[in-house]
């Protein structure tokens, strides 16, 4: 598979990484927006192009994967992208993806391309182990807990505000509420009860810290249903204390069989990742991978992680998978 990569920042790179580890995978172009003779990138031999100029590659990618922020970037390089070539992207903001779909759906199918959204684990493997516990225990009582760990969609939400040289946001889930759903009680748990979100901003020189926490505190589907904390510190202390990537949580499905819910069950997906990036792209290549194999059947518009056979997203042929897994 021929792969390119438009957008070089951590998930950028990630992606770069993953591709050396898919054998049946080839890195043929990275797109920037930055100047690309001053980019330097991990693979000899790979050419560096300037975003504006993604089209002279049309044609000779099997997939583009697409690196950018659901905040601003992804609602419109996704659509415009997708016209062209077969696409994945990673877009986060929940409320958001039934629009997002939308959009991409239309560009897709106007270029007879195959996209495929929100992949990545969550969206992507946590919304698929949600979608297997409520199928195999109906009327189960589901729970989400993201972290501890640095959110790249909120602290880039956060580095997009007026004022705000850089920054990095950790959520982290309530130790008593994850208690809670274990024991099997199934409690009724308020977002802001499942838990709190900590930002640590660096602050451009002059700008107004009032007005940038309230910015965030405020911003919906981002912090405003969280308990928010927000910490002012200098770029060295965020180098320092904060340059790491690391991130996972659980999905936790409680529910019951029996004639009468006399039997108790628990179902738990974990991640515990070093670095965030670095896993979502290597969940975005294995889509990737089924992406080329399902616009090769003839499949187009815009698809999601429920639209995706398991098989398709390994390189190993269907005897082996029987073999090795089954």
């Amino acid at each position: 598979m021929k792969i390119g990569i438009y957008g070089y920042g951590n998930l950028g790179k990630g992606v770069e990484c993953a591709v050396k580890q898919n054998p049946d995978m080839e890195l043929v172009a990275v797109f920037t927006r930055r100047n690309p003779a001053e980019l330097a990138i991990l693979t000899e031999g790979v050419p560096v192009i300037a975003a504006d100029e993604v089209l002279s590659m049309k044609g000779r990618l099997d997939a583009l994967i697409i690196c950018g922020g659901s905040a601003v970037d992804l609602p419109e390089m996704t659509p415009a992208l997708a016209r062209h070539f077969n696409v994945i992207d990673s877009f986060d903001t929940h409320a958001n993806i039934p629009t997002h779909f939308a959009a991409v759906d239309e560009a897709a199918r106007a270029g007879g391309h195959l996209a495929l959204i929100s992949v990545g684990w969550d969206p992507g493997m946590f919304s698929l182990n949600r979608l297997y516990a409520e199928a195999i225990l109906p009327g189960s009582t589901g729970y989400t807990f993201w972290g501890k760990g640095i959110s790249q969609g909120h602290s880039d939400a956060i580095r997009r505000l007026p004022g705000v040289a850089d920054a990095r946001q950790y959520t982290i889930p309530s130790e008593a509420a994850l208690e809670a759903v274990r024991n099997g009680t199934r409690p009724a748990l308020s977002t802001r009860q499942k838990h709190t979100r900590e930002c640590y901003v660096v602050p451009r020189e002059g700008a107004d810290l009032a007005r940038i926490e309230e910015e965030i505190c405020t911003m919906p589907h981002y912090f405003a249903e969280y308990d928010t904390t927000v910490h002012f510190i200098t770029a060295e202390q965020l180098k320092q204390a904060h340059s790491g990537m690391p991130h996972g949580g659980r999905v936790i499905y409680s529910g019951a069989t029996g004639r009468h819910g006399e039997h108790r069950h628990l179902i738990e997906y974990h991640l515990q990742l070093d670095s965030n990036p670095e896993f979502t792209a290597s969940v975005l290549l294995a889509f990737a991978r089924a992406a080329h194999r399902m616009h090769a059947r003839g499949v187009v518009g815009c698809k999601t992680v429920f639209d995706v056979a398991p098989a398709d997203l390994s390189p190993l042929s269907g005897d082996e998978l029987r073999a090795r897994f089954l």
